[in-house]
């Protein structure tokens, strides 16, 4: 590691990456820290039983030829090193109920879409049409999102909520939990969740959907593959303990291990609150500071990876959202001891060997950070491993298994199929990502107060900008676009766009 680089990036999630690569790429001398052993933040995979697993990114949307996120990593230059998998045309998402034998499809391609839940339901074909109008409207008025500078950004956008915006378009309570049923992408809550985000989300799986081959890590090597030939440095292991802020800029960051490296841009792809404590609290305002600090992280997860025998489970190619009932779908996150869990979502990561039998599967489901607060003193990571403990142990099997109960009701005999059974909870998500509270997906946002969720990306000490699921949006795309945010405020925003759009060419 040199003493000085142009631009110092703390954190190698995706946000992180990205900026990596494309400041590179404009001839900047960057160096990335990572205080954990593996790169990649969300993108992480690991392997149990020879199965590999994602941790955050299960599927990805808007890589078809010509949508957003594939221009996007066109620019970046990993677009065409990319091993997918197209997911079901005629339904990526199922959308299930424990009390209703029909799976509802979620198609791809806008036409099929409507097609697809017409078949269920019938009288409802104009209102599926002008859902998928109002979806396509909202997504307009990002520019960054449509790949444009300028846009008819309004802040009424902002402050529509999406469970009433949903409700709006049909009288039919089915519908409605159809229409939402995959609001797990974004740990939706009924009174604030807002429309735009459901808009930006589903709007890009819509658009296309695709798993990645053997995980979501690739992305992380192709990152830092394209890091490397334009001169970048990353290191690991390299845990930023302090931001050093002097006359309003930042001159160096210090590490755990004792070394310390300066620089003329800094940028940092971990938790907000985390980066304003290490450049210090009186270098913020008190009121920005204190805002941020009391920002209502998003929700957490309790994970079930299981590895099948050999030939005994079918690869599915769509994933599932499942609820107990679908007066659940707006309030699975709402449970107790008795009730948990109210739903889930199943993934499975494809693999090169078989096309017609599974490795694995990965099956989410909310879990608050207070039910692992008796271990939050405990810390475990690859790097730095320790032992919880049996308590811990004896919680995670009960939960397990509280879990499998669910899961067998919808998929009958799994459990015949289970080689071995593997777990994560809010404070896996904690140690290995370092959200705050093990969140899955930044701060809550609130259509009430659309204002009080949003974290500039340039900050007011003059060199230090931030980037990452928590400023923007979270997800592939959102993080992405959130990166070129963050770069544009160094090299200029109409300057990037060109280039990004010139990437295909």
């Amino acid at each position: 590691m040199k003493n000085e680089y142009d631009v110092v990036i703390i954190g190698s999630g995706l946000g992180g990456l990205v900026s990596a690569v494309i400041l590179a790429k404009e001839g900047y001398s960057v160096c990335v820290l990572e205080k954990n052993n593996q790169y990649g933040g969300n993108l992480q995979t690991f392997v149990r039983d020879k199965t590999i697993f994602d941790t955050g990114i299960h599927y990805i949307g808007g890589l078809g030829e010509g949508q957003n996120l594939h221009q996007y990593f066109k620019y970046i230059g990993i677009m065409d090193h990319l091993n997918l998998k197209k997911l079901d045309e005629n339904g990526f998402d199922i959308i299930s109920f424990d009390d209703d034998k029909i799976e509802y499809p979620h198609a791809q391609g806008f036409e099929n879409f409507v097609e697809k839940l017409t078949h269920f339901f019938p009288e409802e074909k104009e209102n599926l049409e002008k859902y998928c109008q109002k979806i396509k409207e909202v997504c307009k008025a990002f520019p960054l999102y449509n790949l444009e500078s300028q846009g008819r950004y309004d802040d009424q956008v902002l402050t529509l909520n999406a469970k009433e915006t949903i409700d709006s378009f049909t009288e039919n309570e089915k519908l409605k939990a159809v229409l939402s049923g995959s609001n797990f992408l974004y740990a939706g809550i009924a009174e604030k969740s807002p429309f735009y985000v459901h808009a930006l989300i589903v709007n890009s799986y819509i658009e296309s959907s695709w798993r990645c081959i053997n995980g979501g890590s690739q992305i992380t090597k192709q990152l830092l593959k394209q890091l490397k030939k334009y001169g970048g440095e990353f290191f690991k292991h390299k845990e930023v303990t302090k931001i050093e802020v002097e006359n309003h800029k930042v001159n160096s960051v210090k590490m755990k291990d004792g070394t310390e490296v300066s620089g003329t841009y800094f940028i940092s792809n971990i938790e907000p609150k985390t980066t304003l404590k290490l450049a210090g609290q009186e270098n913020f305002r008190k009121p920005f500071f204190s805002r941020i600090q009391n920002l209502e992280s998003v929700l957490s997860a309790f994970s079930l990876y299981i590895v099948f025998k050999p030939k005994t489970f079918k690869y599915i190619n769509h994933n599932y959202y499942h609820f107990k009932s679908s007066n659940d779908v707006w309030s699975s996150y709402e449970y107790d001891e008795n009730s948990w869990p109210k739903t889930f979502m199943a993934s499975m990561s494809p693999s090169k060997k078989e096309e017609e039998w599974a490795d694995g599967m990965t099956f989410l489901t909310y879990m608050k950070y207070e039910e692992v607060k008796d271990w939050e003193n405990t810390f475990n990571t690859t790097f730095d491993e320790n032992d919880r403990g049996e308590s811990y142990e004896g919680f995670k099997n009960r939960k397990a298994a509280k879990f499998l109960e669910e899961v067998e009701k919808k998929f009958l005999g799994i459990k015949d199929c289970i080689k071995s059974i593997h777990t994560s909870t809010p404070l896996s998500y904690r140690d290995y990502i370092g959200g705050d509270g093990g969140n899955m997906y930044g701060y809550v946002k609130d259509s009430n107060n659309p204002m009080k969720t949003l974290i500039p990306s340039k900050t007011k000490i003059e060199n230090l900008y931030l980037t990452g699921q928590s400023i923007n949006m979270h997800g592939v795309l959102g993080v992405t676009v959130g990166a070129v945010v963050t770069c544009s405020e160094i090299v200029g925003k109409e300057y990037l766009l060109e280039k990004i759009k010139k990437a295909s060419e």
